[in-house]
Parts: structure tokens; C-alpha cells; sequence
């Protein structure tokens, strides 16, 4: 990845993260859902917003439903933002890192306490 995409990815992530925080008054989102990183195409006509969200599977769904669909206002929104010729087309999916950390972590508490 070339520094100018990272620098992008990183400049994107930041300001979703500061939209969903200040901006989005959506009562379907839930009340934590943090932005973990941005892959943009290197022709920067897509990006993939990874998010991580606690709460059930049902609230997760519905949260990535909601983002989608409202991903037209983000575009949007960072168009106002950010100065940049143009902004990719937006799309919200689960990243369950940090679920899959802390499974592995249990596991390996467990195991320790069987010593």
C-alpha cells in the first residue's frame, strides 16, 4: 500500500469515526460501534469501513443494515469534510477481531487454570 492510500485510510477512518460520534442521532445504531480500519481500492473508487459494534448478533445485523443504507450521507458528509477530488462509495462491514481475541484469551485462561 502506497504511503498516500494509508495516509487516506487513515484520514477516512477518522473522520466516519467522528461523524458516528457527533453526528448520527440514529436510534437503530447502537451505543458502541467503533470504526477499526478503512481499505480503500487502489483507484479509490471503494472503501470497505470495518467496524466493530458489542451487543447481540441481532444488533449487529442491524447496525450494518443501518450503516449501509445510510452510506449515501457519509459520502456525502465527507465530501463536505474532506478536501479531496472524490470520495469513495462507501460499504460497512463486521470486524470481530476483537471478539475473536478475547475467545482466544478465554481459551488460554482456561487452559492455564487446569495447570
Amino acid at each position: 500500500m502506497t504511503h498516500r492510500l494509508a495516509r487516506f485510510n487513515s484520514l477516512l477512518r477518522q473522520e466516519i469515526s467522528e461523524l458516528l460520534q457527533r453526528q448520527v442521532k440514529d436510534p437503530r445504531l447502537g451505543s458502541f460501534i467503533s470504526v477499526t480500519s478503512v481499505e480503500i481500492s487502489p483507484d479509490l473508487s471503494f472503501a470497505k469501513v470495518f467496524i466493530s459494534h458489542f451487543g447481540t448478533e441481532e444488533e449487529k445485523v442491524n447496525t450494518l443494515n443501518t450503516l449501509n443504507a445510510a452510506a449515501g450521507f457519509f459520502r456525502h458528509e465527507l465530501g463536505d469534510r474532506m478536501k479531496a477530488r472524490k470520495i469513495p462509495e462507501l460499504s460497512f462491514r463486521a470486524d470481530d477481531t476483537i471478539a475473536k481475541a478475547d475467545h482466544v484469551l478465554r481459551i488460554m485462561d482456561s487452559l492455564q487454570e487446569k495447570q
